[in-house]
């Protein structure tokens, strides 16, 4: 039902329209056509336009649902969605886990399968007249290139690269509960017209990765199993199909999980409540629930044993935090009559802090109970020790790691331009 304007770009796999009715943002839609080696070899593969949407759909609202900035604005159609309208950073970022492909006959003497602790990270040129060139950060930088008003110099590679490592962690561990290994990954940014920011951009597909099903290669989902054709059949097209069908359908449960989890907060007294719900707060935004009790292990423990009970007896992980001032027998006691994890997180006063603090920090041997002083802290342990089986959370982490990141960088050269 949009008003399309006119065509801004064509691709191998796409078409670009301006959206008049809906200022700086563009529809980006899907072709049912499949390509390789830079279009030598090009196909029509009837429904391949309705299963890269959903693909890239997908993989863009859980980046997004991390906190990655990109152009994705929602699914419009089968077979289309819209985007923010970004002017193209003509640069193929690529990240590697796993050495095979192009990585091995540009290295030989690295035989398949050579891991790289951290993930390898590449850039190439789109230049599909010379196959793509092979860029350093260097040509990068000295290119000058400018889009929409943003001059591109060593300060938007480093976020660029950065951001590129940060996306393929965040994808690689969302396919592992899935047992598929993410092998490598080829994306793009562009810089928002309007807001004049680098985001990741274009599509992530089944054309835009390596595939594993079980770390093998020989199960291949990804386009490599159309460049391995000998010879494009409409059997052997049909296969290619399914692999791609085969990844739309599991795509769809990188935005779910089955792994629960909660936060309790215990704290000694109702006038710690501001204290605890700032906590709250802060599990809010890695989508962890969280409850808050009263109850005072020094006043009443049979009680405060008792919610400990209540909360370990319907097999959702919980990680209890404490909540006491002065005298901390809180969490203590609580460490000392569970297997859950325990975090002390203290309200602590200007007058008397610097001696309560000791009631936590003090504790008898046996006790594992950590103690951090900020509430927003407190819903971040809890969310690290989550995050080892939910990668939905791991991914919030993840991306938070990379924004602080990107903000100080950002910030450093917000500093040195007003300085020179």
């Amino acid at each position: 039902d949009l008003k399309l304007g006119k065509k801004v770009n064509e691709g191998k796999t796409k078409e670009v329209y301006e959206l008049p009715d809906i200022p700086g943002c563009v529809l980006m839609q899907s072709k049912d056509q499949i390509t390789a080696g830079n279009a030598a070899r090009k196909d029509r593969m009837e429904g391949k336009a309705a299963i890269s949407n959903t693909t890239t759909s997908c993989v863009f609202q859980l980046l997004q649902e991390a906190g990655i900035k990109t152009a994705f604005v929602k699914k419009q159609s089968d077979t289309a969605f819209i985007a923010a309208h970004c002017e193209m950073i003509p640069i193929e970022w690529v990240c590697r886990r796993i050495a095979t492909g192009s990585f091995l006959k540009r290295n030989p003497g690295v035989k398949e399968g050579y891991k790289f602790y951290p993930p390898k990270i590449e850039m190439f040129y789109k230049d599909d007249a010379n196959n793509d060139p092979q860029w350093s950060e260097e040509q990068l930088i000295e290119a000058k290139f400018c889009f929409a008003g943003l001059t591109i110099g060593q300060t938007e590679v480093d976020i660029m690269a950065r951001s590129t490592q940060a996306i393929f962690e965040i994808l690689e561990k969302s396919w592992q509960p899935q047992n598929c290994t993410l092998v490598d990954l080829k994306i793009e940014f562009g810089v928002n017209i309007l807001t004049k920011e680098i985001v990741l951009a274009d599509v992530i597909d089944n054309d835009s990765w390596r595939l594993w099903p079980s770390g093998d290669r020989s199960q291949q989902k990804d386009k490599q199993s159309y460049r391995d054709l000998k010879e494009v059949t409409p059997e052997a097209l049909q296969m290619v199909k399914r692999n791609f069908e085969w990844v739309a359908e599991r795509v769809e449960l990188l935005l779910k999980t089955k792994s629960q989890g909660r936060v309790v907060v215990l704290m000694g007294s109702p006038s710690d409540l501001s204290h605890c719900e700032k906590i709250k707060k802060a599990c809010a935004t890695f989508g962890i629930p969280c409850e808050l009790r009263v109850t005072s292990a020094h006043k009443g423990p049979d009680e405060t044993l008792r919610i400990k009970a209540e909360y370990e007896g319907d097999g959702i992980p919980t990680v209890f935090v404490a909540v006491a001032g002065r005298s901390n027998g809180l969490g203590p006691v609580m460490s000392g009559n569970t297997a859950y994890p325990v975090v002390n997180c203290p309200p602590l006063s200007a007058d008397w802090g610097t001696q309560d603090v000791w009631s936590s920090l003090r504790l008898p041997s046996g006790l594992g109970c950590p103690t951090t002083l900020s509430p927003e802290g407190a819903a971040q342990f809890a969310a690290q020790i989550f995050g080892l089986n939910n990668h939905l959370v791991w991914a919030k982490l993840r991306s938070n790691m990379l924004n602080t990141w990107i903000s100080l960088k950002q910030a450093d050269k917000k500093l040195r331009e007003c300085t020179l």
